[in-house]
């Protein structure tokens, strides 16, 4: 029996060598989270750019905005006047054209008189046919028996003539003041007519700059929305870099102490089993560590074995890939109820707050085997792990819920290899870590 104890001693030495005998790897390790911190560092200085440049954008926007607001302001104040303009016209055209009407029926009267003179005219050459049709005033004059009835017949002669002329010059005045009546009242009506003509195509032209200006104004307001929106992300994923730069340095902290104790086990097991320590003692030491680890998983689902174990219990309602036009990061675990949201692994908390989008939300930075890994726990119910805190694998954080933009209660669940970062392009499928 004592053989097979100091046997048993001498595999334990062994095994906890060879969990605690790789100094080069961890110091590899604490490399690559050096490295990694480096990296947020310079994507937060990036950021900053970013948003610097985002606020011009915005400013410049903001400008462009208020300029077609202005110019839109003075279109409609610009149409408002055509169209009274067009109405004017309208207006004069109408007086114009009563005024045809009227000019219409005078030139009727003037028709009627020029006839009557015409008839007139006619009956006295009739007459003058019936007289001897080649009768003269000639021949009047000379056909006198005297010479007071000479003079008679000069003087009335005279008379007939000159009211002949008079008749004749009123009917071509007459006839020339109908013309130029009837030429002034068209050419007016032509020169409104085409005015109008005019004001209409201006109104159109208005009207068609008008439509692209509210185009225009749409098209800025809608990159304005999406450059706020960016701003937003930048300065969300800012302070999330901020968090996990801070998360990292106590990961790397951690990291030391763990090769302290390391380093500190592997003495103390080489000299227990040099000592020949009874193996029963460090079995109910392994067994009271392993129940007290299980009681502090209450209520959350049963932690697995591997780096990471699943976050809380229900259904994958929907996976990670393209979604309403958009790409789904993670995964999202739907059950009813109240149900238990827990750390999928080892973890420093690097924020724990509440995300218009993400609702309330957990990001935790994870070290494993030397690679960094970040989870994001989203649309909690409650929050029950806050930023600096250090989890255990399995270990309560939350209630799953539907904050946010949610639709349902359900935990949406994101693996990132490496920091998080607005695009998440470091995503990966959750369902390669964790089973369901």
């Amino acid at each position: 029996m004592k053989k097979k104890m100091i046997a048993l001693n001498a595999a334990l030495v062994l095994g906890v060598s060879s969990i605690f005998t790789a100094p080069a790897a961890y110091a590899e390790s604490l490399s690559d989270l050096h490295e990694k911190k480096e990296s947020i560092q310079d994507k937060r200085s990036d950021i900053k750019v970013d948003i610097k440049d985002t606020e011009a954008e915005i400013d410049k926007l903001e400008v462009q905005q208020l300029t077609v607001e202005e110019q839109l302001e003075d279109l409609v104040k610009n149409l408002e006047e055509t169209a009274s303009k067009i109405e004017q016209k309208n207006n004069e055209i109408a007086e114009t054209k009563a005024e045809i009407e009227a000019l219409k029926a005078e030139i009727i009267v003037l028709k009627d008189r020029i006839a009557k003179r015409n008839e007139v005219l006619k009956d006295r050459a009739v007459s003058f046919q019936e007289s001897g049709g080649d009768v003269n005033y000639l021949e009047v004059i000379f056909g006198s028996s005297s010479f007071s009835d000479f003079l008679d017949r000069v003087n009335a002669v005279a008379t007939i003539a000159e009211a002949d002329r008079d008749i004749l010059i009123q009917h071509e005045q007459d006839k020339k003041e109908l013309e130029t009546k009837q030429k002034a009242v068209e050419d007016k009506l032509a020169s409104l007519e085409s005015m109008k003509a005019e004001l209409v195509k201006l109104e159109e032209k208005q009207k068609k700059q008008k439509q692209q200006k509210e185009a225009l104004q749409k098209k800025l307001k809608h990159k304005h929305e999406e450059a706020e929106e960016y701003k937003v992300g930048l300065e969300e994923e800012a302070a999330n870099l901020a968090a996990q730069e801070s998360a990292i340095k106590k990961a790397i902290e951690l990291e030391k102490s763990r090769l302290a104790e390391a380093e500190s086990a592997r003495k103390k097991a080489a000299e227990e089993a040099k000592q020949q320590a009874s193996s029963s003692s460090a079995a109910s030491s392994s067994s009271s560590s392993s129940s007290s680890s299980s009681a502090a998983v209450k209520e959350a689902p049963a932690v697995s074995s591997g780096s990471f174990t699943r976050p809380a219990a229900g259904v994958v309602t929907s996976q990670m890939g393209p979604r309403w036009n958009k790409q789904h990061a993670g995964i999202d675990i739907a059950a009813s109820g109240t149900v238990s949201v827990a750390a999928a692994a080892d973890g420093v908390v690097s924020r724990s707050y509440y995300s218009d989008s993400y609702g309330n939300v957990i990001f935790i930075s994870h070290s494993i085997g030397g690679q960094l890994y970040t989870t994001v726990y989203a649309h909690l119910n409650s929050r029950q792990a806050s930023a600096g805190q250090v989890v255990s694998k399995g270990q309560q954080i939350g209630i799953m819920g539907n904050t946010g933009h949610s639709y349902g209660q359900h935990l949406h669940f994101e693996v990132h290899k490496g920091p998080w970062n607005v695009s998440k392009s470091n995503a990966v499928n959750p369902l390669n870590y964790v089973s369901y």
